[in-house]
């Protein structure tokens, strides 16, 4: 199909990876209507920083995208014969070429107590944390001294912890796991990240598992019920004003689903991130790239600004004696996770994009503390693994060279070697035979 001047493009999502397509596609598609519809009243922002905003570090507006108008309009349905895309309010608009990047939605575990009865609706001092309402309720509720249990040690679940800490709360993180951030760090470097929150206060719990809420009604005539202690698997309670689950995230397939597009764990894409109808493409957290879904924000980046450039191509194409030229796939990301607890005091502009950050939380008067991982830093036998640990300074270097190649690594508390990692492992080259450049590899401080 081809991209020219009267197509319509309708993207369905506001989140990251929708606002950043409909921002590439503005300047670079002239003539091609693009039409953006969100579920949230904010304008588009950058999720990676709602932390920030947690932590009272920056306002709202301040995450707040550029350049990326909104309809806020929930989209119900997709009729691919017609395609048209049915909104809540029953309008209708029709596309030519369908992106969706619905995103994904917190994991709310099955705890008891979990929802009121009849009512499916959280009580009164639970919530989640995946979206800016979720972050401006959580806000509301902070005073100096509450009690919070953040569920989940990810790296969700430590942002969050040491938002509330920087505001004044009392925190508890409960990680079902043997270490924090399973997913990125190892046993070594998760005990280090867990010397750090206790420093600070937070009470740290791991291969601690949740059995569910107790909760008792809130006072006011509404009935409406209130979280008052988290009941653990060996019965303990733990007395709380506030509930963070931090569980994870799940895409969101349900509309793909419904309109009988190809699902697996995500909505499943091809190199040109087209899903199983040629007409509708995914993107961001939703989507299933190569049987990966990354939930990253470096992929949803990467993701659509690899679909702008396709259908911007396409639009070059159709007009008569444009160039003719392969279209552009593709072909994965090699997502770098960065965790900066930054420290440093006063206010100061949210980042335009951080391609490589996940993370980034900062407070007045909180030492700062930085971690990155990528690729496997987990070995399996037959790798070689050099580690790197200075106990008076709290850093912590570890990389795993897999058949002479480097495949993932960690670092803690001094990141001024991430820039020569991160491009040596996204290089994928063999790497030198001997040891001693694999040691200046490890300890290179000026790539960062």
């Amino acid at each position: 199909m081809d991209i020219d001047a009267g197509t319509e493009i309708v993207v369905v999502g506001g989140g990251m990876a929708g606002a950043r397509l409909a921002q590439q596609l503005a300047p670079a598609a002239p003539g091609v209507r693009v039409t953006l519809f969100g579920e949230e009243r904010h304008a588009p922002y950058n999720r990676v920083l709602l932390a920030e905003v947690l932590a009272g570090r920056y306002a709202p507006d301040v995450i707040t995208l550029p350049d990326a108008a909104c309809a806020v309009r929930r989209v119900v349905r997709v009729d691919r014969a017609e395609r048209l895309v049915i909104c809540d309010d029953g309008s209708a608009t029709r596309y030519d070429r369908l992106v969706l990047a619905t995103g994904s939605n917190p994991v709310l575990p099955p705890l008891r107590g979990l929802f009121e009865a009849g009512r499916g609706e959280l009580p009164l001092g639970v919530h989640a944390f995946r979206t800016l309402d979720d972050c401006l309720a959580l806000s509301g509720a902070l005073r100096p001294g509450v009690r919070a249990v953040v569920v989940g040690g990810g790296l969700l679940g430590v942002s969050a912890a040491r938002a509330l800490a920087a505001r004044g709360a009392h925190v508890v993180l409960l990680q079902q796991g043997e270490y924090l951030m399973e997913r990125q760090l190892d046993e070594q470097s998760g005990t280090l990240l867990r010397t750090h929150l206790e420093s600070l206060g937070i009470e740290v719990h791991t291969e601690c598992r949740v059995r569910g809420l107790r909760t008792a009604p809130d006072g006011t005539s509404r009935g409406v019920r209130a979280v008052r202690s988290v009941e653990l698997a060996d019965g303990y309670c733990l007395g709380t004003d506030l509930v963070v689950l931090a569980c994870g995230v799940r895409p969101r397939t349900g509309l793909a689903q419904a309109a009988g597009l190809e699902v697996d764990r995500g909505i499943v894409v091809d190199d040109e991130l087209r899903t199983s109808d040629p007409f509708i493409h995914a993107i961001g957290d939703c989507s299933q790239h190569g049987g990966v879904v990354y939930g990253l924000a470096n992929a949803a980046r990467e993701q659509a600004d690899a679909l702008a450039l396709l259908l911007t191509e396409a639009a070059r194409e159709s007009v008569p004696g444009g160039p003719a030229a392969d279209p552009p796939r593709y072909t994965g990301t090699r997502a770098l996770t960065r965790l900066t607890l930054n420290g440093s005091p006063g206010p100061e502009p949210a980042p335009a994009a951080a391609p490589c950050t996940e993370a980034r939380i900062g407070a007045t008067g909180i030492a700062p503390f930085d971690l990155a991982a990528f690729g496997d830093p987990l070995p399996v036998p037959g790798d070689d693994v050099l580690r790197l640990t200075d106990a008076t300074r709290g850093a912590y270097r570890k990389v795993v060279i897999r058949d002479d190649r480097l495949v993932g690594g960690i670092l803690l508390g001094d990141l001024a070697a991430v820039g020569t990692l991160a491009r040596t492992w996204e290089a994928d080259e063999p790497l030198p035979a001997t040891s001693a450049p694999l040691l200046h590899l490890l300890t290179n401080d000026g790539g960062s």
